[in-house]
């Protein structure tokens, strides 16, 4: 009866506080603010084989329409590389499309937010729930428990061909330092 009441005790005090999720949209700096490694995974290449692929591609300058001749330049750079793992040209002109944007003005590509709890007991984290795992993180956003400072979490992502998933949160953690 005793260790009942203790289970009990134990429970009621648990707290589930919801997560700050934010951020996560950070690019690599030879990337030039495209979400390549969004890109590569809905395309199924590594992200290094678009990465090079995507070096040979000469955009028009802004506000400016390309000159048709530079268009074909530029798919045939991208499709000489990931035509080899299967994308076909329809794949490779939706995924572009999905992923373009204009940078600046707080835009970016297409993004779901993220959301979740941590359960809290006695001051440490039981478990964390993931509600909503979001999708268009390019790079892990920063994850906390508003009112707990001395909590650090860490969510984990997952990439692939599926775009209303392709850069979702999997998983969040205690950071282990």
């Amino acid at each position: 009866m005793k260790a009942a009441i203790l289970l009990l005790s134990s429970v009621l005090y648990a707290q589930e506080i919801p997560l700050t999720i934010a951020g996560g949209h950070e690019t690599d700096p030879r990337d030039h603010g495209r979400p390549v490694v969004l890109i590569a995974a809905a395309l199924g290449v590594p992200a290094e084989v678009f990465r090079e692929a995507f070096s040979h591609v000469r955009p028009a300058p802004a506000g400016t329409e390309p000159d048709p001749a530079q268009v074909d330049r530029n798919k045939s750079a991208l499709l000489g590389a990931v035509g080899r793992y299967g994308v076909t040209n329809e794949r490779l002109d939706r995924i572009s499309d999905y992923y373009r944007y204009r940078p600046g003005g707080g835009r970016l590509w297409p993004t779901t937010p993220a959301a979740g709890y941590a359960i809290v007991r006695d001051g440490a984290v039981v478990s964390v729930v993931v509600t909503e795992p979001g999708a268009g993180f390019s790079s892990p956003p920063a994850v906390s428990a508003p009112g707990h400072p001395e909590i650090t979490l860490e969510a984990k992502l997952a990439y692939g061909a599926d775009l209303k998933k392709n850069g979702s949160v999997t998983s969040i953690a205690v950071a282990l330092h």
